[in-house]
């Protein structure tokens, strides 16, 4: 494709990829005929990576991310849903970078178009095309269209406005919706930060836009991502995930059981820790043990990892915790995972679930790659219907 040209899909489930030489933040937004968002809820991204009829999946830093649209599915009223992308790393412009847009259908990976923005130089941020309804059909059109500063300026051009909260070196932008206004001028201006971080408060960040162990202990919210870095060197020392849980009535014994999955760059599930396989990956990561009740202080079961012995194939791992026994996790009171380094035993990152849901299964945390090779852990608190690891390899290689 060039720019402004169109196609018309032939099917209704599309997907989006955006591959580059370097790593890329890809994130959708769901517009109305007037061109604006709806509220932040049409910003998806990877801190909010599903909305209706849009959804977001990562790369995971060695594959490329993807924004797939339902068109079947978009809300009435949405017209457009505009696909963009931006270097994750701070300060990158698109120079000598050519980034390849590939439309494929959802459901048979079929390739539909590319597309290859040229000419870019400056630019921090691309609208790079667009899925737009037309005389009741859905097409998608290459656009191109280069932004200065960054995925903020897009979400701003699109009604969004990203506030920038004191001390701005150190936040991460946060987007809040106003009402409509007249149309703003095209490409606006900041330094390029990645996706807004959802409104909630969040821990201080690095410029890159993630937060790091720079000032100690991080307590994390759901979606929210630390990078396991201190003093701009990754944590290649073991670390150790710990588990908690007690029972929430009448101390009734509730088994909940611990677990970690390995995946590799196509989300290919590649081994799982749990008590019934205590050691995977030649040791790299290795189990505690079953608590079958959930009884005394502290962390009921804990997963060692030897971040620098994980094998280069394996690029995510989720954490994941079961009620064998049945309970759903209503039934179950102060369940947390946390990250300690496992030499100091000093606390890293937190994360406490809260609001549980009436299921057997919640997938804690993650632990992504990057092209770098450091490792940065995101807080998860999705739940599902799974008693077993097994039946949690499928959704956690979705959440990815």
């Amino acid at each position: 494709m060039t720019p402004g040209s169109n196609i018309p899909l032939p099917v209704t489930r599309v997907t989006v990829d955006v591959a580059a030489p370097v790593r890329l933040d890809v994130s959708g937004l769901l517009l109305t005929g007037d061109g604006k968002v709806r509220s932040d809820d049409d910003f998806i991204f990877y801190n909010q990576p599903a909305g209706p009829g849009v959804t977001y999946r990562s790369g995971g830093g060695t594959a490329p991310d993807a924004i797939t649209v339902d068109t079947a599915a978009l809300p009435p009223g949405i017209e457009k849903v505009v696909v963009t992308a931006s270097p994750d790393a701070a300060g990158q412009t698109f120079q000598g970078i050519e980034p390849t847009a590939t439309i494929r259908g959802a459901d048979d990976n079929s390739v539909l178009a590319t597309f290859t923005p040229p000419q870019l130089g400056t630019e921090t941020a691309l609208v790079i095309v667009e899925i737009y309804l037309r005389n009741g059909a859905w097409k998608a059109r290459a656009v191109g269209q280069g932004y200065a500063n960054g995925l903020a300026g897009i979400a701003t051009d699109f009604g969004v406005t990203v506030e920038e909260p004191a001390p701005a070196p150190v936040a991460p932008p946060q987007p809040t919706m106003q009402p409509p206004v007249a149309p703003p001028a095209p490409p606006l201006s900041t330094t390029p930060p990645p996706p807004p971080a959802p409104p909630a408060p969040a821990a201080p960040a690095p410029g890159a836009g993630k937060i790091n162990l720079d000032k100690g202990r991080v307590s994390l919210q759901k979606n929210q991502t630390v990078s396991l870095v201190k003093g701009g060197r990754p944590l290649l020392a073991q670390v150790k995930m710990g588990l908690g849980w007690e029972p929430a009535y009448r101390g009734a014994d509730i088994d909940l059981d611990a677990s970690v999955i390995a995946y590799g760059p196509q989300r290919n599930h590649i081994d799982s820790c749990y008590f019934g396989k205590l050691s995977i990956l030649n040791g790299a990561i290795k189990h505690s043990g079953d608590n079958l009740t959930g009884e005394g202080a502290g962390d009921d079961e804990v997963i060692v990892v030897d971040l620098g012995r994980i094998p280069q194939e394996v690029t995510g791992l989720v954490f994941t915790v079961n009620s064998f026994s049945g309970q759903k996790f209503t039934d179950v009171a102060k369940a947390y995972c946390r990250l300690l380094d496992a030499a100091t035993g000093e606390e890293l990152v937190r994360f406490d679930l809260t609001n549980a849901e009436a299921q057997t299964g919640v997938m804690m945390a993650k632990l992504i790659r990057q092209f770098s090779g450091e490792w940065d852990m995101t807080a998860m608190g999705q739940f599902v219907k799974a008693r077993t690891v097994r039946n949690m390899v499928k959704p956690a290689a979705q959440a990815l």
